[in-house]
């Protein structure tokens, strides 16, 4: 299998004007301001992990047969069908986030400056990381978070259509809060995996089928970094607990329905860029277990992306939206974009994301993107972007 690589994608779109025919390598222009939110620059600055695998990309050869009858058409157009979604860390609409809001008197604000992005894919998946219910203002400095019911509505707009809701404040509001935050994303379209009213309800997958590829998404929570009464049981509400076993078997069983899972871990120490046991052991027990791609937040920065048997684990995607502005690491992130046929993950495009005005992330500056390159362990070699895979 042909490794992944990235490389720049700002001067990848051009046209021949001689032919009036034009070829799309990736996307610019199209991703809203940069981290200036009212600037007029709309340049991305991106990177394309390209070429996942043998298959991937693959034109079917018409037997004679076929190309007499043209039979093979429709099985040509199912295999190049390609669908796409965006993959963001975590999301909290709380505290200050919710403050701002207010403010604006506007659900939408956090997304203003990268709704054009998030609705450039298929669809988006993200780590909802606060209970959608109604509550009181929660203050600075508090850890016990709410978001005010509407949000659902502009994670909609944004083209959220997929949360992970395993996480270590999802619960902050009990039974009801969890129940509350389903009902609300239901009622806007948005599905959920990783918490519910009882084991069975976390454990479930969310399947998403776009363009006729079909998506399982699964989610879990460390252990690790929540109290014992956020695990569902049994009669309790609550998240998906990390358990490697109970993973494969769902793994394997959801793979039944699906072209592709995608399993979701909130795992790992917070503010720092290493990579625990527990992370590593999950997310590769994953992939063993037939996951295409592993999704890591929690740590509130962005982590290194791993190549384990040819599928891709990205340990941590730092925040999207989060109001820790006192770091310059918790204001960075990564937004992937994702493109699969039936036939394989064919690339994704890093964007690095940084949060401006305590709760709306915006496309980084080229500097603080390549750090972010570098966080992840992006090499740049000749003019290539190669990533840097695990010892």
């Amino acid at each position: 299998m042909k490794k992944l690589r990235l490389i720049p994608i700002g001067f990848l779109v051009f046209s021949l004007a001689a032919t009036g025919t034009i070829l799309t390598c990736a996307y610019a222009g199209f991703f809203g301001a940069r981290e200036n939110p009212n600037s007029e620059t709309k340049m991305m600055s991106g990177l394309i992990l390209d070429a996942t695998n043998t298959a991937a990309g693959v034109v079917v050869a018409e037997s004679p047969e076929a190309s007499s009858s043209g039979s093979s058409k429709p099985v040509e157009a199912k295999l190049q069908a390609e669908a796409t979604f965006i993959a963001v860390g975590d999301i909290m609409l709380s505290r200050n986030v919710a403050a701002k809001i207010k403010k604006h008197s506007d659900f939408g604000y956090p997304f203003a400056s990268t709704s054009v992005m998030l609705r450039g894919a298929d669809f988006a998946f993200g780590n909802l990381e606060s209970p959608i219910t109604p509550g009181p203002t929660v203050p600075t400095g508090s850890f016990t978070f709410h978001a005010d019911p509407g949000v659902e509505k502009a994670l909609a707009t944004a083209n959220f259509k997929i949360l992970s809701l395993a996480n270590n404040h999802l619960p902050n509001y009990g039974r009801k809060g969890i129940e509350d935050t389903i009902k609300y994303l239901g009622a806007a379209g948005i599905a959920h995996t990783g918490a519910g009213k009882d084991l069975a309800e976390a454990s479930a997958p969310a399947l998403f089928e776009i363009k006729g590829i079909k998506f399982a998404f699964l989610a879990y929570n460390d252990s690790d970094v929540v109290p014992p009464g956020y695990g569902a049981a049994d009669g309790r509400a609550g998240t998906a607990l990390m358990d490697i076993k109970n993973m494969q078997t769902a793994v394997s069983s959801v793979k039944q329905q699906a072209d592709f899972v995608i399993v979701s871990m909130h795992s790992g120490s917070e503010y720092t860029e290493e990579i625990t046991k527990s992370q590593t052991e999950f997310a590769r027990a994953a992939v063993d277990a037939g996951a295409e791609l592993v999704l890591g937040h929690h740590p509130h920065v962005t982590q290194r992306v791993e190549r384990y048997k040819d599928k891709y684990i990205f340990y941590s995607l730092g925040n999207f939206i989060f109001d820790q502005m006192w770091s310059e690491e918790t204001r960075r992130g990564a937004a992937v974009k994702f493109y699969f046929r039936r036939t394989g993950l064919l690339r994704a495009e890093v964007m690095p994301t940084r949060i401006m005005d305590y709760a709306r992330p915006v496309l980084a500056e080229q500097k603080t993107a390549e750090e972010i390159f570098a966080r992840l362990r992006i090499k740049q070699t000749d003019g290539l972007v190669t990533l840097v895979t695990a010892d």
